[in-house]
């Protein structure tokens, strides 16, 4: 594929608004976890986390309701969307680009995995038990409908050209940028907005507990202790556009994978993992050595750190260093692809490699190059992985032209 330019981007996490916040946060060893509040939405004004003990990546300030011209879209998801879109210029950068070619020649591509599910959870609470009804006011089009984020993100940013939701689990937003580099590889748009966004809601925290992948503990990736996940919520968007210049910021090459192998359990023997990374490297006439860091999905449940290992240093051994971040933001599920992209990104920027915060004791039987600690160093590409439920794969590249 032909490099893409990465000309803006932006990132809203537990870790606080726009890029800047997650910067400070990743460079202080600053976690934006924090333990879950049952019976929440009170005088705390945190969320409920219901029944169910955890941590969670929550960020505040999501009880306003949408006002005005957008109250249709009102839900925990696209108030967040707003959130996040109001951060780092990148409303005025889309503009910008609406100039440039127009506003049915710029496509948008949004990876979810709930959508605003938590809007219909107060319909339930709410229904008239008697009627066996949901109340008159819930609206599943405009919240809880998958394409909710793309539709509302269109009618925000004035968009008209060629979208798509992405709903592959945890690698949706990280499919995203594939799906935006065909389409303008294509014809059907002469640039792209990519992004992702999830919400913290009860059927994700008790869907993972069920499955017993939810840890009662902070996350700690590669840990010999590690117990599962913590959920957190994002959201973050990139603007992706053609015939980048030396120097550039660029998406370099992104590879996609399904290895089916479980609806629930990745392969283990990675195989699947290994197949997008390898696609990723292929794809921009890259070699292994050239990756200075691996982002890892990194979930810090035992099977997918595990999996993720045995893939990851049988294509690039022992020597390229490696680490999760989902100990800053919690894993944000179908946000987690441009969470982690945007990380990426600033430690092309700024230079530096990030440790797997919260990881106490690197698991003996983990044979990567794990980082314990945060280090300044020369990052010129870096590759993103993104493993979701099913097999779905995703390995995202990123460096400068």
């Amino acid at each position: 594929m032909r490099p893409l330019k990465l000309s803006h981007y932006t990132v809203t996490t537990a870790c606080g608004a726009g890029v800047g916040a997650l910067l400070r946060a990743l460079r202080e060893g600053r976690t934006g976890l924090r333990p879950g509040v049952p019976g929440g939405n009170g005088a705390s004004g945190r969320f409920n986390t219901g029944p169910v003990p955890c941590w969670v990546g929550e960020i505040d300030g999501l009880s306003t309701p949408l006002a005005g011209e957008f109250s249709h879209w009102d839900c925990r998801s696209n108030r967040l969307m707003l959130k996040a879109l109001q951060q780092d210029g990148f409303i005025a950068a889309v503009a910008a680009a609406r100039r440039r070619y127009s506003d049915r020649r710029v496509g948008l591509f949004i990876g979810t995995s709930a959508s605003g599910v938590q809007q219909t959870e107060i319909a339930y609470r709410l229904r008239d038990r008697a009627a066996n009804r949901l109340i008159d006011s819930f609206d599943y089009v405009h919240t809880q409908n998958l394409y909710s984020p793309a539709g509302f993100a269109r009618e925000l940013l004035e968009l008209k050209g060629c979208g798509a939701v992405v709903s592959t689990a945890c690698s949706s937003s990280a499919k995203v940028f594939g799906a935006a580099a065909r389409a303008i590889a294509c014809g059907w748009c002469d640039a792209a907005v990519v992004g992702g966004i999830d919400s913290l809601c009860l059927t994700t925290l008790a869907g993972f507990s069920a499955l017993q992948l939810l840890s009662a503990d902070i996350c700690r990736p590669a840990d010999e202790g590690r117990s599962g996940i913590s959920v957190g919520e994002a959201a973050g968007f990139a603007l992706l556009e053609p015939e980048p210049a030396a120097g550039d910021l660029a998406l370099l090459g992104c590879g996609e994978s399904a290895d089916a192998h479980h609806m629930s359990a990745p392969d283990p023997q990675g195989r699947g993992a290994m197949l997008a990374m390898r696609h990723a490297l292929d794809v921009a006439g890259c070699q292994a050595p050239a990756i200075d860091y691996v982002n890892l999905h990194g979930t810090a449940t035992a099977a997918n750190d595990a999996t993720e290992d045995r893939a990851v240093t049988a294509l690039f051994g022992d020597a390229v260093p490696c680490s999760s971040t989902k100990g800053w933001t919690g894993h944000t599920l179908g946000a987690a692809g441009i969470v982690e992209a945007a990380v990426a990104l600033l430690c092309i920027e700024h230079g530096f490699i990030p440790q797997s915060l919260n990881t106490m004791r690197r698991d003996p039987a983990l044979a990567a190059n794990i980082a314990m600690q945060t280090r300044a160093a020369p990052v010129e590409r870096v590759l993103s992985n993104s493993f979701g439920f099913g097999g779905s794969n995703c390995s995202l590249l990123f460096g400068r032209v």
